[in-house]
């Protein structure tokens, strides 16, 4: 499913007709009747020159796809599943394979009670026959209630690793002229998403700045997402003194989210998941591997992170960058 908008311009004479079309991370096509051009172009941004004959009319068609929802479990989220659990798919065979063999000596069980009853020489093996099917029964049953238990945890394990390859493939724009996804900062930033009105992004812009040092040392970059539609304006002390710590905060903040539509919606998700309500200000950190690593409401705590997390520089490069915690 796409989202499709049009833009229809009508030039006029023989006169050359220049427009820099700006349509992120769209695929848009441009037609007209007597253009010296037609082409399909998929750009953050052009420009070209198409000369008109007479009067024409320029159609801009702009579409892009919508990410698919946590509820489509794609196909590299179960292999990433089967690799991080190698031996399940074993366990929910032999799961399987015992239902089947207790429900079968159950049924053979029953038959056998229902002869033994209807039978007054065979009475003697009832008792026997009724505790061979109530242990068939116990069998199934607790062998269903394993499956039952795996089944729901690979489930869970699979939506969580389809939500973060959903998140992996969200925009940010690092500067004017680079836009780059989530997954390109896996392994080089722990990023960290903040979602809320502007008040609330501004108010974490300030907190930060105690740890802002530390921060930038432990790899962690911010990505701050306005609710409400406003656009935060981060104040920076532009002072000689205090010229390369500004430097750094500019480089904390410097992630800006695109195609917020689509930010929004995984946002959304994420809060109906985890029973937040959709206007609670939220902050979302991520592990180096691009997995999430903790969550909550309200501001992010800078101080636990300068704490918990370490160094991507230096001695402690590499050794411990399974250290950022555990996935939730």
């Amino acid at each position: 499913m796409s989202t499709v908008a049009q833009l229809a311009i009508i030039t006029t004479g023989s006169a050359n007709f220049r427009q820099n079309f700006k349509c992120l991370g769209f695929s848009f096509h441009i037609d007209g009747r007597k253009l010296t051009s037609v082409f399909t172009a998929t750009t953050t941004g052009r420009t070209d020159t198409i000369r008109n004959g007479a009067r024409g009319r320029l159609i801009v068609t702009c579409s892009t796809a919508k990410p698919s929802s946590s509820s489509e479990i794609s196909s590299s989220a179960r292999i990433r599943s089967e690799v991080l659990t190698p031996f399940r798919s074993v366990r929910m065979f032999f799961y399987l394979a015992f239902i089947a063999q207790a429900s079968l000596g159950g049924l053979i069980a029953s038959t056998q009670l229902i002869g033994a009853l209807a039978n007054p020489s065979r009475a003697g093996a009832v008792t026997d026959i009724a505790k061979g099917l109530g242990i068939d029964i116990g069998a199934a049953a607790l062998f269903a209630f394993l499956y039952y238990r795996e089944n729901k945890i690979k489930n869970a394990q699979m939506a969580r690793l389809s939500r973060e390859e959903n998140l992996s493939n969200l925009k940010l724009r690092v500067d004017e002229r680079k836009i780059i996804t989530v997954s390109e900062f896996r392994g080089l930033a722990r990023l960290v998403i903040l979602a809320g009105p502007s008040s609330f992004i501004k108010e974490a812009f300030e907190l930060s700045e105690t740890f802002t040092e530390q921060l930038i040392e432990r790899g962690v970059l911010a990505v701050p997402f306005c609710t409400d539609g406003n656009v935060p304006s981060f104040e920076f002390d532009e002072t000689e003194e205090t010229k390369e710590l500004t430097k750094k905060r500019r480089r904390l903040w410097q992630l800006v989210p695109v195609l917020t539509p689509e930010w929004s919606e995984w946002l959304d998700e994420q809060k109906k998941l985890a029973n937040v309500s959709p206007e609670s200000p939220v902050y979302l950190s991520l592990r180096l591997d691009g997995r999430v690593r903790g969550s909550g409401v309200g501001y992010p705590p800078w101080n636990a992170f300068v704490a918990q997390l370490p160094p991507v520089k230096g001695m402690w490069s590499g050794l411990l960058d399974g250290m950022d915690g555990r996935v939730l």
